[in-house]
């Protein structure tokens, strides 16, 4: 298990938009199982909805991509530094299958289907109380930067 100490020492990100709270489980080469526990203090459902509040898809892809970053740190071995940056590449076959609101524990399942030359895929899908709400197949890659 990784604690939210142990993320913002892997992760870059921070406040409003880191979005994994702890990792369940982690096998190296192979799947990352963490969870980003869902608030009504979000700064997103203030706009998005304020009569019903639903977590922005793109949010939900966020938390997997994030949750996939740590799995390919922690493959990887290495350490970000402030030239390294973990993009998105691509998202092929998103699907949203249920909303997710506040109250909600999404927990994120990211599969590793290949990593070359910088370049990784994964199988991500979130789920809430066991549902599926959320699946894509994720393509991030590494780079330096100026």
């Amino acid at each position: 298990m990784i604690d939210i100490h142990q993320i913002l020492k892997t992760l870059p990100h921070r406040y409003p938009i880191l979005l994994v709270d702890r990792v369940l489980s982690l096998e190296k080469n192979k799947r990352i199982q963490a969870i980003k526990n869902v608030s009504i203090n979000e700064p997103y459902f203030n706009g998005h909805f304020p009569h019903r509040p639903v977590m922005p898809g793109v949010l939900m892809l966020e938390a997997l991509a994030q949750a996939a970053a740590i799995l390919a740190i922690e493959t990887m071995g290495i350490k970000l530094d402030d030239q390294t940056v973990f993009y998105f590449a691509g998202i092929d076959g998103a699907r949203f299958k249920r909303p997710v609101e506040p109250g909600d524990q999404l927990v994120l399942e990211v599969d590793l289907d290949r990593m070359k030359a910088g370049v990784c895929r994964f199988k991500a899908r979130g789920l809430v109380a066991g549902e599926l709400a959320v699946e894509a197949e994720l393509t991030c890659t590494m780079r330096r930067v100026a």
